[in-house]
């Protein structure tokens, strides 16, 4: 039997009640973890923690917070440790995709990108590290887009705070590996979510996926689901051998490895 050992390990998911973050929390939920997922909509994210605790078997907890609010996040942390005694897995997985090019933008959307982001990671490592240290060692992963290791044109600013959220990555891996605080970063590429759902207007969604596969060498869109498994993967037992990586999940998209 593989098993991923994540019985009891507890982790927090932000961006958690929908597309890559839900499936993230069912899969760790159904894994045995203590997942405390958080987003901006009180009733929304509550409504997904009860659904995804009935889906799961598992425990899954709401708290309302966003990532680009320090004092948010400082809450986030500390109701963790209060239920459940500490944070052995951290995924940064808020951050929708904005692409624009460089006219079109002003000093205002970079920076909110950048809080959202990158602001946000750096805020929730800084304060999960210590949390980590004390427990022997965890693991975190930062969601980023192969886009932030070959950038195409306007695709701005997501290209730009996608590659700092690489370079974090491999930072922090190099800088608390001898700690046993894994942080691998997995690079997305077209895979089916809320927010295509949204972009798609009066186009029925699975049309606009039909489309956009045709950019995809598989010929097709990701599933949240194998996402999920991703993540599972690399923050088990089964992957401890593995930190500062930066994995394609894109179909074969990607010109870079």
């Amino acid at each position: 039997m593989f098993d991923l050992e994540l019985t009891d390990r507890i982790a927090i998911v932000t961006g958690g009640s929908d597309g890559l973050g839900r499936a993230t929390a069912l899969r760790l939920a159904t894994e045995g973890c203590k997942v405390v997922i958080c987003g901006r909509r009180p009733d929304h994210l509550a409504a997904a923690a009860a659904a995804l605790t009935e889906e799961s078997g598992g425990i899954v907890v709401a708290q309302t917070a966003d990532v680009t609010v320090p004092a948010d996040i400082e809450t986030l942390v500390a109701t963790t440790v209060a239920r459940f005694g500490g944070v052995d897995i951290l995924i940064n997985n808020a951050g929708a995709s904005a692409a624009a090019g460089l006219e079109s933008l002003d000093d205002a959307a970079w920076l909110a990108d950048i809080d959202l982001k990158l602001m946000a990671a750096v805020r929730l490592c800084r304060a999960i590290v210590p949390l980590m240290r004390q427990r022997g060692g965890g693991s975190i992963i930062n969601a980023t887009i192969f886009g932030g290791k070959a950038p195409s044109a306007a695709k701005l600013p997501t290209s730009v705070t996608r590659a700092a959220g690489i370079n974090l990555t491999k930072s922090l891996a190099s800088e608390f590996a001898a700690e046993q605080i894994r942080v691998n970063t997995i690079c997305i590429g077209l895979i089916k979510s809320a927010q295509w759902e949204r972009r798609a207007g009066d186009e029925p969604v699975e049309a606009l996926y039909r489309r956009m596969a045709e950019a995809v060498p598989l010929g097709r869109l990701g599933e949240a689901e194998e996402y999920a498994d991703l993540v599972a993967f690399l923050v088990s037992a089964r992957a401890r051998f593995i930190t500062g990586t930066a994995i394609n999940l894109d179909g074969g998209q990607s010109p870079v490895v």
